[in-house]
């Protein structure tokens, strides 16, 4: 006997233990097909179309009935949960025993691994802004200030996602706005992580145009601002964007160990200055950072551009 037969007959004792008395039956294939005209139980909802398959949404409501918290229920707590009568329910979780998405444990009924399959498909598509995105929200409502993901594209950071609390920045940025990448905490996160010799290829090339008074401007300066950025593993820019506005960033690196993008803190420079925002962001932007990798290898995300 394999063992999704094995859960169905277990199941089936589960109910019997329960001390269920419905004689109530239903013809359930070995496809999984139920008669959805057979008992439609208290909670069913209304006709949506002739196209809608009541049968399908009620299996689903079976399985989302589990939860983190409760990943074990008796028959009674599905069915209540779900709306159908007793008999509806466990003509429902024996199906989904036959195909291997329920298994019964000491007379309750728990998913299965295979019901990540479901899921596994949207998950695997998921872009690397979409896995960030969560995790930036969460920072925001956190720290109470603006959260960003940027990468590295030629010469400049390109921002992918950004939350902000509810306060308005002179400087505007949004979602595909392109900064270089040396007036900003996402650059020199980014670049740090670079070689020598390409940082050195990056000076060479790309004006340091001031854009405050307190824009690093001279190449042997920002060289070594980078090389502490590299050994410190997080970069603070004061006003040297835009008067008034201060972030800090940290990277983001894939399985590999390579940096692929970065996630900051950005906030008004009165509101809170560089030596409170340090103390105040930096763990937290770290996590961050720690969570959005960990997604990363788990969902297997790429990490180029076709991913954003």
């Amino acid at each position: 006997m394999d063992g999704a037969a094995q859960d169905r007959d277990r199941a089936s004792t589960a109910e019997s233990g329960a001390g269920a008395t419905s004689t109530a039956t239903a013809t359930v294939d070995r496809a999984g097909a139920v008669d959805e005209h057979e008992e439609p139980g208290a909670g069913a909802p209304p006709a949506r179309g002739d196209y809608f398959v009541q049968s399908l949404e009620r299996g689903l409501a079976v399985i989302k009935a589990f939860s983190a918290d409760e990943p074990e229920l008796t028959l009674s707590d599905i069915a209540r949960r779900t709306g159908m009568t007793r008999a509806a329910a466990r003509r429902f979780l024996l199906t989904l025993a036959d195909l291997g998405y329920v298994a019964t444990v000491d007379r309750k009924f728990t998913l299965r691994p295979t019901v990540l399959e479901l899921g596994y498909t949207y998950l695997s598509l998921m872009s690397f802004p979409q896995v960030a995105t969560p995790h930036l929200t969460e920072l925001s409502d956190q720290v109470h200030e603006t959260t960003s993901l940027a990468v590295l594209d030629g010469d400049d950071i390109v921002y992918v996602v950004r939350v902000g609390a509810r306060r308005v920045m002179a400087s505007g940025l949004t979602v595909g706005t392109r900064m270089p990448a040396h007036l900003t905490s996402h650059g020199r996160v980014q670049l740090a992580a670079q070689s020598d010799e390409e940082i050195d290829a990056y000076l060479a090339r790309v004006p340091l145009e001031a854009r405050t008074e307190r824009t690093v401007t001279d190449p042997a300066r920002l060289r070594e601002i980078l090389r502490q950025t590299r050994d410190q593993g997080w970069c603070l820019v004061d006003q040297e964007l835009e008067e008034g506005v201060t972030s800090i960033a940290v990277p983001v690196r894939d399985a590999a160990g390579h940096v692929i993008g970065s996630v900051n803190v950005g906030t008004h420079s009165r509101r809170l200055p560089p030596e409170s925002l340090k103390p105040t962001a930096l763990e937290p932007l770290r996590e961050t950072a720690r969570r959005v990798e960990r997604d990363i290898v788990l969902l297997g995300v790429r990490s180029g551009r076709s991913s954003f």
